[in-house]
């Protein structure tokens, strides 16, 4: 437990007045914010189903951290912006994570030591993290109020550079580093995967299992749910068009320039070239044809996008089996994959998953893991609790800055635990709105199955 400083500190005086600081002002939180991350948890459940999906292998009755605890402590932790686990050698005494953890205020007792977080990053098996995988698909399913009639399904790799000697490291060529290559999937803003693979593998390894994974609960929970699997070329294989197709997806995905697909552009291209030529203008031609170039065992509809720019041509193509018109199908379906980019920015810069300096590659995936818990939760309380204000669009980093980094002190007695806010915070009507949302919140219903 830390103790205060009660030696007074001095500052420069302000005019006549002395200006001294200490530590002595008590139980007080820059972080009281907290309490709508502690909210959204206890209407969609998502700390006790990893809680259920991680076995403790403990003695009961030397447990001093109930292992919800830990996992709530770490996740919210992270959601908080605190991604190191040493940052939990002060952080474990603050009375404001002591009740977002849901254990209960207890001065005399702290949280978990950061030993203690980390023996519990380090225990888990791969049968534990493929559950606590589930967890993220079993929690998009019930916060569905009603059966969707379509499902999008973005696919996307991500460099995740690492500077030690982690378990699986390898040296990418295209990045110029050593690095783990994530695999994430999202619908929507909804995580549905963050899987931690080695490096030195195609950008599609695996793909195709989790999609036939994905497709199955999906179809299960949802009979006559539409599904579409969009990915950049790097996911474009034929075999997984192919099983696409016989297994009835849709499908948009983005395919690599040859020499082949150029040819059949070329009129196109071409088209182009003579109204740049006039006005010099950037132009815009879309048109589509049939090809198997590219995509292995048949001809498939493909789209181009002939863009003529001052750099000179710029010629891209994407396979489908989507009806609709070429350019709407590529500026208003494909082109939104592009969201996904923020979503995994999200994931690196403010929840820290690219923070991999375990030693063993699950250590590592359960990172990214808890990462992606704590985006699970501030993503439910963006569109559930900030819909329609003017934090509806805003990201990881800025809600944590505007809602969660609020100074309080902390009362507590035998009946309550109030938290005196600070008087002067701007977004006062905002977060007694996004409070009293969240506290209406039902309870999760999860699906069978």
């Amino acid at each position: 437990m830390t103790h205060g400083n009660r030696r007074p500190i001095p500052f420069s005086s302000l005019d006549r007045q002395q200006v001294v600081a200490d530590f002595t002002g008590g139980a007080l939180t820059s972080d009281a914010g907290g309490l709508l991350l502690r909210e959204v948890d206890r209407r969609r459940g998502l700390l006790d189903a990893l809680d259920r999906a991680i076995p403790d292998p403990r003695d009961p009755g030397a447990i001093t951290h109930a292992q919800r605890t830990l996992l709530a402590q770490r996740v919210c932790g992270i959601a908080l912006g605190y991604e190191d686990l040493n940052d939990h050698h002060t952080l474990r005494g603050d009375a404001l994570l002591q009740a977002v953890t849901g254990r209960g205020l207890d001065p005399a007792q702290p949280l978990a030591s950061p030993p203690t977080l980390c023996r519990l990053e380090n225990r888990l098996d791969r049968p534990s993290l493929v559950r606590v995988a589930q967890v993220f698909v079993e929690t998009f399913l019930a916060a569905q109020a009603a059966p969707p009639e379509e499902l999008v399904l973005d696919f996307d790799a991500t460099d995740d550079p690492v500077h030690g000697h982690q378990e699986r490291r390898f040296f990418h060529g295209y990045d110029d580093e050593y690095c783990f290559l994530p695999l994430y999937v999202f619908c929507g803003s909804h995580l549905l995967v963050a899987y931690l693979r080695p490096a030195q593998i195609d950008v599609a390894q695996h793909a195709w299992a989790i999609l036939s994974l994905l497709v199955e609960r999906f179809r299960q929970a949802w009979p006559q749910v539409r599904i579409v699997f969009r990915g950049d070329s790097g996911f474009c294989r034929w075999k997984m068009l192919r099983w696409c197709d016989r297994h009835g997806l849709g499908y948009i995905v983005g395919l690599a320039k040859n020499a082949v697909l150029l040819r059949q552009a070329d009129s196109w291209v071409r088209q182009a070239e003579e109204p740049f030529a006039a006005t010099r203008d950037k132009q815009r031609l879309f048109g589509e044809f049939r090809s198997a170039a590219g995509t292995g065992d048949r001809e498939r509809r493909v789209l181009v996008q002939a863009e003529r720019l001052a750099e000179g041509p710029n010629t891209r193509f994407v396979v489908t089996n989507l009806e609709g018109a070429p350019q709407a199908l590529d500026d208003d379906v494909y082109c939104a994959r592009g969201d996904m980019a923020n979503r995994i920015k999200e994931q690196q810069l403010w929840l820290f998953a690219d923070r991999t300096s375990c030693h063993a590659l699950l250590a590592n995936q359960f990172r990214v893991l808890l990462a992606a818990a704590a985006y699970v939760l501030v993503d439910h309380l963006r569109r559930e609790g900030l819909a329609g204000t003017e934090l509806a669009q805003a990201q990881v980093g800025t809600i944590r800055l505007k809602l969660f980094k609020l100074g309080a002190r902390v009362v507590s007695s035998v009946r309550r635990v109030v938290l005196h806010l600070a008087s002067g915070y701007p977004l006062q009507e905002l977060f007694a709105q996004v409070a009293a949302r969240l506290c209406a919140l039902p309870p999760l219903t999860f699906p069978p199955g």
